[in-house]
């Protein structure tokens, strides 16, 4: 069965590594190669896996975005911009039974902070 990963171009892979892991506890999977500078990690979230490569002279604009469910999103909005990224506003109560929260990380790709309000 075929599977979908979620891979981040980025110019700092320090950085955004830093993001992930600092702010949402990402783990670090997998690392090529495995001695020196890295090309790309693998990090899981959750039961999720997604990667980040390392592209020198990408450009810092959203091409996609994550939507990534967390246990409380107003708790973890004052940490984003500490982390490295932008809160873009307030939470929003959306009629689907969700809270979300809009957020940039340090290279401008779009993020959804939700969490599940209806059962």
């Amino acid at each position: 069965m075929p599977t979908v990963q979620a891979i981040l171009s980025t110019a700092d892979l320090d950085r955004q590594r830093a993001f992930y892991e600092g702010l949402l506890g990402a783990v670090e999977t997998m690392r090529h190669p495995a001695e020196g500078a890295p090309f790309y990690i693998g990090l899981t979230l959750g039961d999720s896996g997604f990667g980040l490569v390392n592209e020198p002279g990408t450009p810092s604009s959203p091409r996609f975005a994550l939507s990534i469910e967390v246990d409380d999103v107003d708790a973890l909005l004052p940490k984003v911009e500490a982390a490295g990224g932008q809160v873009l506003g307030p939470p929003t109560d959306m009629p689907w039974g969700q809270r979300v929260a809009h957020v940039h990380d340090p290279d401008g790709n779009l993020i959804n902070l939700t969490h599940t309000t209806v059962p």
